[in-house]
């Protein structure tokens, strides 16, 4: 079925989009690759060409425009030229919005800026090695000191970690208060007692740097405080639901892209004296997998619509990422299985598709998180 979510400016937005992943991150795909991380050049080309920050506020150089319609576009776009390599989203769709919605005006002025201009790259630092899921028991400190907090801790699987010269930090500021005592911080790369310790050596998303940060004794200014003091946990459950549905647009488009090679090759490929395509076995998980994707894809549109309506739950959010994470999987171990010994080949992009789904079961909130949350909603 046709989608019909779409108005006019979203598909000049996404001729847009479509041009600067073919120019800037395609070509450099294997580099990034090997190097484990994009460069800042593509940053700053991608804040010249307006695809950072259309959230922030015009004066701060976005368009002031909350539309999760140009999010999944960025992410169908990028996933279907076959980029990797760049966090745009870590910055787009979780960032921003927390500090369009949170932060003073102060607060967005220093910050807002650098961060549509693609200038500076953020960083969201929750997960630590004995808390991922489970964010209340973080034991990052911040303790008041004057007009400054001091942080100790370490933080670990940071998505952007190792380019990031911004990054929103999860601490205890009462360490006896359990989640009522977490608080949001930004810290700058350049403070001092800020360091990155590991560039972790994941199975997949290489391109896509990991790593662990470090603070010791890192005196933070008062006025980095984002949001109120003891109230963080609260403001990242309010933001979890638009992470949850980020998830979820590009599980369906990473799943797309791999069908689409699929179905290349099914036809090009011969076995037999015809082409694969053709088993009947081939026809079926084909015929399959491109009416769930067509299910999920119309789904993930509902569930944008209703993000944009500010009717978009939680629990639909939870549920959201967990169904279109599972049927990723699916769909992409199935779509290898049908390369064959080629499939399991590093220089074919299949092979890289199916490493990079995995991790997208794992963060957000495991999938097993994710149907608890559901199945303790179902009590009330």
């Amino acid at each position: 079925m046709k989608r019909t979510i779409f108005e006019p400016e979203h598909e000049d937005f996404r001729k847009t989009a479509r041009t600067f992943f073919e120019r800037e991150a395609v070509p450099n795909v294997e580099r990034w690759e090997a190097a484990g991380h994009g460069d800042r050049e593509a940053w700053l080309a991608a804040g010249e060409a307006g695809l950072l920050g259309w959230e922030a506020p015009e004066e701060f150089g976005g368009l002031g425009i909350r539309d999760l319609r140009f999010n999944m576009i960025m992410a169908e776009e990028y996933y279907g030229t076959g980029a990797t390599g760049l966090g745009f989203p870590l910055q787009n769709d979780i960032i921003i919005p927390y500090l369009v919605g949170l932060a003073t005006p102060e607060q967005q002025a220093r910050w807002l800026p650098d961060l549509v201009s693609g200038t500076k790259i953020s960083a969201l630092a929750i997960s630590e090695s004995g808390a991922g899921s489970d964010v209340k028991n973080i034991k990052t400190r911040a303790r008041l000191d004057g007009d400054h907090y001091v942080v100790n801790g370490s933080k670990t699987f940071i998505s952007n970690g190792l380019l990031a010269d911004f990054v929103l930090v999860a601490v205890k500021t009462d360490p006896d208060a359990g989640h009522r005592g977490i608080s949001l911080l930004v810290l700058e790369s350049d403070m001092a007692g800020f360091s990155r310790g590991r560039k972790l050596d994941k199975i997949g998303q290489r391109s896509l740097d990991t790593t662990e940060l470090i603070f010791e004794d890192v005196r933070v200014p008062r006025e980095n405080l984002l949001g109120e003091e003891n109230r963080g946990f609260y403001l990242m459950m309010r933001n979890l639901a638009q992470e949850r549905l980020s998830i979820a647009y590009t599980a369906v488009a990473q799943a797309k892209r791999a069908l689409d090679l699929t179905r290349a090759y099914a036809a090009d490929r011969h076995a037999f004296g015809q082409p694969i395509g053709t088993f009947q076995v081939n026809r079926h998980a084909l015929a399959e997998m491109v009416t769930e994707l067509g299910i999920a894809e119309h789904y993930v549109d509902g569930c944008v619509m209703a993000a944009n309506a500010g009717t978009l739950s939680d629990t639909e959010a939870a549920g959201a990422k967990w169904w279109t994470t599972e049927l990723q999987w699916r769909v992409v171990d199935r779509c290898l299985q049908m390369f064959g010994g080629y499939g399991y080949i590093n220089e074919y992009e299949i092979a890289r598709l199916w490493r990079d789904a995995r991790v997208q079961r794992l963060y957000g909130g495991t999938n097993e998180v994710m149907k608890d949350l559901i199945g303790r909603s179902l009590e009330s």
